[in-house]
């Protein structure tokens, strides 16, 4: 975690309850390509507690994640995440924006675009922000960092509440 936190007191919420997902029959093909859904990628986000940079609390605690803020077109291969950092200066959103794209990018069948968003009006350098999130030689050039590539691994990394 970083030190001089930017947000020493956060907001912690309830994690949301999941709902049970419905599981194909038996006789369903095998090799079949299934659908994904807002829900599967929420899942993804949250269910493994993508941790926050600064604090020892999930993405979906601090409600910088949450299922209202994704947007899956199925058909065209598109997946939209939208996220709100905690405070509108936190320096830590590309690190968080980052992180929600490499779990994505890793659990994701290669044929979705994966788009990381800062909410409108959440935080001072939006646009720059987002411009940076979504460059595909500026991702790159930051996993190529071993000092960032291990702070997003240290934020993907399972806890074991």
């Amino acid at each position: 975690m970083v030190s001089g936190l930017i947000n020493a007191n956060p907001v912690v919420y309830e994690k949301k309850e999941r709902r049970v997902r419905s599981v194909p029959s038996a006789a369903a093909d095998e090799y079949a390509v299934e659908p994904i859904d807002q829900q599967e990628i929420f899942d993804i986000l949250s269910e493994f507690n993508i941790k926050d940079p600064e604090h020892p609390y999930s993405l979906e605690e601090l409600k910088v994640i949450t299922e209202d803020a994704i947007d899956v077109d199925d058909s065209r291969g598109s997946v939209r995440v939208t996220f709100t950092p905690t405070v509108e200066h936190c320096s830590m959103a590309t690190v968080i924006g980052l992180c929600l794209r490499v779990k994505l990018l890793r659990s994701l069948p290669s044929r979705y675009k994966v788009d990381i968003r800062v909410a409108p009006g959440s935080h001072a350098t939006e646009a720059a922000v987002n411009k940076q999130l979504n460059d595909k030689e500026r991702v790159a050039a930051a996993l190529e960092n071993p000092g960032l590539l291990d702070m997003v691994d240290e934020c993907l990394s399972p806890s074991y509440e």
